[in-house]
C-alpha cells in the first residue's frame, strides 16, 4: 500500500511544480509550498515504512 501513496504525493509535487512554474506571486508560492509538501509527505511515507521493518526485526 505505501507504493500508492508515494506515487499520490508524488504528484501532488509535481503538480505543484507545474504550479510554480507556469504561476506569478501568490500562486508560485502556493506551488513551491505544494512541491515542498508532496516531497516531505513521501519521504514520510518511506520513512514509516522502513521504521516498521526495523522495528519488526527487533
Amino acid at each position: 500500500m505505501p507504493g500508492f501513496f508515494i506515487a499520490f504525493h508524488a504528484l501532488t509535487a509535481l503538480v505543484g511544480l507545474f504550479t510554480l512554474a507556469a504561476g506569478e506571486g501568490y500562486l508560485a508560492t502556493f506551488g513551491g509550498l505544494m512541491t515542498l509538501f508532496g516531497l516531505l509527505m513521501a519521504y514520510g511515507v518511506v520513512k514509516r515504512h522502513y521504521d516498521a521493518q526495523d522495528a519488526a526485526a527487533h
